[in-house]
């Protein structure tokens, strides 16, 4: 028991984060970078470069787990999904490109420009 407490104090903010990633991106489709790159910087003191590409990371099975309860829900449009997925796809190579280049000042604020928009959208 004292292993697991001392297991649970070490590692509860990885913990909490990847739960409250994981919620977001199950509950909204998607959404859980928002939560996991300021999480991450904040909590964690990871980098910018490196919390943007960890997200990615993270939310890659996230969003499969996610994927597959929809699916199996049939709440997806799959003629919609493939004529979007060709854009995805370049615009995730060109993102990660253009992640190698940008200085992590801009890219911070690029990002909070981001969600800032994103917020506003969602409230009107």
């Amino acid at each position: 028991m004292k292993k697991c407490l001392d297991f649970l104090k070490k590692y509860a903010k990885y913990i909490l984060i990847g739960l409250v990633t994981g919620m977001a991106n199950g509950l909204f489709g998607s959404g859980g970078g928002t939560i996991a790159v300021p999480a991450m910087v904040l909590l964690l003191g990871a980098g910018e470069h490196k919390a943007h590409a960890t997200a990615i990371s993270i939310i890659l099975p996230l969003t499969m787990v996610s994927a597959f309860f929809y699916a199996t829900n049939n709440y997806v449009d799959w003629p919609l999904t493939f004529k979007v997925i060709l854009g995805g796809v370049v615009g995730g190579y060109i993102g990660a490109k253009l992640l190698n280049i940008c200085p992590p000042n801009m890219l911070r604020k690029v990002f909070a420009v981001f969600m800032i928009l994103a917020a506003f959208r969602m409230i009107l």
